[in-house]
């Protein structure tokens, strides 16, 4: 199924469509209608239905002819904003809620029977720029299916989705955006027996050439011979090598570097320290930090920022084979700092090791890691918020400033230089877990820290929980893959490229 956005500036009670959404707003006496017209009166008809405006509400209206549409789709909108709401904050809120009414719109009508709309008209308050990107992206996502599997002769048909704006520019950036989400939705619902890590490279090497990055891929003889100690590791016990793929877009005026690193173990059993079957049931997502740096990549070079982008993607599939790594094994990490492996269950860790070392070489004014790291994260922060950590405290909350600017949820986390004991190793430079299970998500980042090239500024992402959507779904989100740190990371290249984020480029960094 595919689902395309087109724009418009007639008059949306006009348009020959199949259904048309509109946004209601929770009003201290009942519902706002958000569209006024004369030519139906939803009024009478919402409050006749029970309608409340609270947010995501669906509530459908048939026109009986009244209008060109034969059905409104009404949806929820949550508390009108005010004067009061006009901080920066506040209107990052409203815009989510906008992205969440126009996904859940798209979603109800994607779903029933196939004789369900084709063209849908949606005429959600999008007369400001933000407004716009927000009700067109979210619209875009909400129509999502991921059906490579589904044998049925009578799956979705394509779809036509027309927001009404004069902010053209805004919805092709919600395209861009969207489409690289998309690409995370797919590869990461994919089954893992179809995306091993030959699979995955794959696919980056076919974005590469779609959108003109430079673009390098070594093997796992490649990985030897230059020292990739982690990567090899974690990928010994499988029958399908471990691959590294490196990314690079360059633009002719750009002045610093910012380099993304993802953690791609395209399925994680845990190795020899195996999981338990439960929790290895969502382990095809344990690449989403991979899917997401490759989609930003690609989202990067189609808005192009002046910034340079490199991406790398360590990719591994971690199983309990005969050749598999032993807990009390002792590997070297490219530039030579060794491991003391006592889990092989906390693999992501060594692959983004080797990740980490090697940027160092790329000269980053900004280095930024995102992994589905630790369960610890999920326990901190749940499903739907990701922890950031930092090189300093002012960086962590620099990031998530951006990604609360693009539209998702970080939340900044300290380092403790007291949990960094822990991680001390009898006989290695460093061990990979801790003794002391607590602050898990904390110790991983510290870990993490090790390996960072110095003078680097450096953040980490742990978007365990919000990269896979276990539960139902809600606004925007569908069951799976969700395309989490994707905005992120690119309003973190468009910050770079904005002289934000890092030093001053006179310095090199």
């Amino acid at each position: 199924m595919t689902v395309t956005l087109l724009t418009s500036q007639s008059a949306p009670t006009a348009t020959d469509a199949d259904a048309l959404v509109i946004g209601v707003f929770q009003g201290p006496d009942g519902p706002v209608l958000a569209l006024s017209t004369d030519e139906i009166d939803l009024m009478a008809a919402l409050t006749a239905l029970g309608a409340t405006g609270k947010a995501e509400e669906i509530t459908k209206i048939p026109t009986a002819g009244q209008l060109a549409t034969p059905v409104v789709v009404a949806v929820g909108l949550g508390q009108e904003p005010g004067i009061e709401d006009a901080g920066p904050a506040e209107r990052q809120a409203y815009l989510e809620r906008l992205r969440r009414a126009a996904g859940a719109a798209a979603r109800e009508l994607a779903s029933g029977s196939p004789g369900r709309p084709r063209r849908i008209a949606i005429a959600l308050p999008a007369g400001e720029p933000d407004e716009a990107e927000a009700v067109a992206l979210g619209a875009l996502l909400g129509g999502y299916a991921f059906r490579k599997y589904r044998t049925t002769a009578n799956g979705p048909a394509d779809v036509e989705q027309t927001v009404y704006t004069t902010h053209e520019d805004a919805a092709r950036r919600a395209r861009i955006l969207a489409d690289a989400m998309t690409l995370v939705r797919d590869l990461v619902n994919t089954a893992p027996a179809d995306m091993v890590p030959a699979d995955l490279a794959a696919v980056a090497g076919q974005v590469a050439a779609a959108r003109g990055l430079a673009v390098q891929v070594l093997d796992e003889n490649e990985l030897a011979k230059e020292g990739f100690g982690g990567i090899l590791a974690v990928g010994m016990g499988s029958a399908h090598p471990p691959r590294l793929v490196r990314l690079e877009y360059t633009h002719p005026d750009a002045v610093r570097t910012v380099v993304f690193a993802g953690k791609g173990i395209t399925f994680d059993s845990g190795g020899l320290s195996l999981k338990p079957p439960k929790a290895m049931e969502t382990m095809k997502a344990d690449m989403s930090g991979a899917a997401a740096v490759l989609a930003a990549v690609q989202a990067v070079a189609e808005l192009g920022p002046a910034v340079n982008v490199i991406g790398y993607l360590p990719l591994a599939e971690n199983m309990p084979g005969g050749g598999a790594q032993r807990p009390s094994d002792v590997i070297s990490i490219y530039g030579g700092k060794t491991v003391e492996v006592l889990n092989t269950d906390a693999e992501g860790r060594l692959v983004l090791a080797d990740a980490l070392a090697r940027s160092g070489a790329d000269g980053p004014s900004l280095l930024v890691d995102v992994a589905t790291l630790t369960g610890a994260q999920t326990v901190a922060l749940g499903n739907r918020t990701a922890g950031v950590m930092a090189s300093d405290n002012s960086l962590a909350a620099d990031i998530a400033d951006a990604a609360r600017r693009a539209g998702e949820a970080l939340w900044p986390m300290p380092l403790p230089e007291d949990l960094r004991k822990g991680l001390d190793s009898t006989v290695a430079d460093i061990a990979n877990v801790s003794g002391d299970r607590s602050g898990g998500m904390l110790v991983a980042g510290l870990f993490l820290r090790e390996f960072v090239p110095a003078g680097v500024r450096w953040a980490h992402l742990d978007i365990a929980g919000p990269a896979y959507n276990d539960g139902g779904p809600y606004g925007y989100i569908a069951k799976g893959g969700t395309g989490a740190a994707v905005r992120t990371l690119v309003q973190i290249a468009a910050d770079v490229a904005e002289g934000k984020l890092a030093g001053d480029p006179a310095d090199g960094k």
